[in-house]
């Protein structure tokens, strides 16, 4: 499996939703979440990519303690979580840091603690629930093959469309 290059944006444990401005590249506060949830995991995005909503591909990026916003992680994908928001199709690749020999033994979806993926489907299927106007419907995990496609179709939909 192919590694890449992911920036957090998010840290685990983190009620503050950060944004990178990619023409400045400076990290914004976006907002606070509404609900008491905190993020399960370090959250980003994959550089070089455009996702089906026009922002990069995001991530879920499982590591044993969490990173400051804007720090890069070269991350393997394991899986995905296939969700959908009212701006349609957000699913969720989840990788382990490339490098790391706690992560090794994670290679797919199955290999990720039920306790961790419950977690997460859990975080994405509230998170929202106190916005105004906004929902999550959650659609089940899919494979490290899957995460791979969805990073490989987000190269190409850059190359092929331009900047975000």
């Amino acid at each position: 499996m192919a590694s890449y290059d992911a920036v957090i944006e998010i840290p685990k444990g983190s009620r503050n939703k950060y944004e990178v401005d990619h023409v400045t590249g400076r990290v914004y506060l976006d907002r606070v979440l509404f609900t008491s949830f905190v993020y399960p995991t370090d959250y980003g995005f994959f550089e070089n990519t455009l996702g089906l909503d026009g922002d990069p591909v995001d991530v879920l990026v499982l590591l044993e303690y969490p990173v400051y916003p804007g720090v890069g992680v070269k991350v393997r994908p394991v899986g995905v979580f296939n969700m959908s928001d009212e701006a349609g199709i957000d699913s969720k690749v989840i990788a382990v840091p490339a490098k790391d020999p706690r992560w090794a033994h994670i290679t797919d979806v199955d290999s990720i603690p039920a306790q961790l993926r419950s977690e997460i489907e859990h975080f994405f299927e509230h998170y929202k629930d106190l916005e105004p106007g906004k929902w999550v419907k959650t659609e089940g995990w899919g494979s490290a093959a899957d995460a791979e496609q969805i990073i490989q179709n987000g190269i190409t939909k850059l190359a092929e469309e331009g900047a975000h």
